[in-house]
């Protein structure tokens, strides 16, 4: 059945199967649901929407992830996608909503629009950093560069730009779950005079004072101490600690640098540990 979700100023097309009676039978959605979640406008005004069902694992022993877009169609393509992948799904069409399900239910990942209703995403993503490390993989429109470094500086993990791929997101919730998996980490522990990484706990302390990094901060860091001195490009970077290579533009690595620099330099304009070797990369030097 070819289901076809029509909304003011954007069409949004997906094929499903017909019957679906468990979150195993999502596997029969045809290749056409594959393709790239995209927005065009229509020439004409108006809304029609089919009915969809939403199925919700009830094994809480797999992660649970959030998506919260106002898009119906946006949201019903990427919890499709993600239940198909084994991740049990929330969703939320709009900040207030997505709040209530953080406390009321607290999942393992969140997915999130920017433009949001009520209380938008940006706000959204300031409320979780100020309160926990949960992870967050934004949603923006393309070309809004000011929003996604906004996010980026509040403590977002990563952003998918869209119009985007389902299985493009699917693969990046893997990728920052796996790097915040706790279970997953190496029992090791660096120290560099004042600075303490553990890998096993993911805590940094500074002078015995614990520093607040989001995952993606402590996966950077990490990485960089366990290669000292060693010159990284950017683009190494985004293979090495996102997982992906040219998946982000390298903004993201300078973003990330910087608000590490704040954390754990005495003086961040002149950085001790994470230094900047022009026209190359970064590195990270030990006393």
């Amino acid at each position: 059945m070819e289901s076809t979700i029509w909304t003011t100023g954007q069409l949004t097309t997906m094929s499903v199967s017909s019957t679906v009676t468990s979150p195993a039978s999502r596997a029969t959605c045809t290749s056409a649901a594959d393709r790239s979640v995209r927005a065009v406008t229509p020439s004409f005004q108006g809304t029609r929407v089919q009915p969809s069902v939403t199925f919700v694992s009830l094994n809480t022993n797999v992660p649970t992830v959030l998506v919260v877009d106002d898009e119906p169609i946006v949201r019903e393509v990427v919890c499709t996608y993600l239940e198909r992948a084994g991740y049990r799904t929330l969703a939320a069409g709009d900040g207030d909503r997505a709040r209530e399900l953080v406390e009321q239910d607290p999942p393992s990942l969140v997915v999130l629009d920017l433009m949001l209703p009520g209380t938008d995403g940006l706000e959204l993503c300031r409320w979780i950093r100020s309160r926990s490390e949960l992870p967050v993989i934004m949603l923006t429109a393309r070309g809004e560069e000011a929003d996604r470094i906004v996010g980026l500086e509040l403590g977002a993990d990563d952003y998918v730009t869209k119009p985007f791929s389902p299985r493009e997101l699917v693969a990046r919730v893997r990728s920052v779950l796996r790097r915040t998996s706790p279970q997953l980490a190496k029992a090791e522990r660096l120290t560099f005079d004042d600075l303490t990484i553990d890998a096993t706990t993911r805590e940094v302390t500074k002078g015995g004072e614990a520093l607040r990094l989001t995952a993606k901060e402590f996966d950077l860091l990490w990485f960089l101490a366990r290669h000292p001195k060693q010159v990284f490009s950017r683009d190494q970077l985004m293979d090495r600690v996102w997982g992906y290579s040219a998946a982000l533009d390298t903004g993201t690595v300078t973003v990330h640098v910087r608000r590490l620099r704040e954390k754990v330099e005495d003086d961040p304009a002149r950085p001790r540990f994470l230094q900047t070797v022009w026209g190359v990369g970064y590195r990270f030097s030990p006393p």
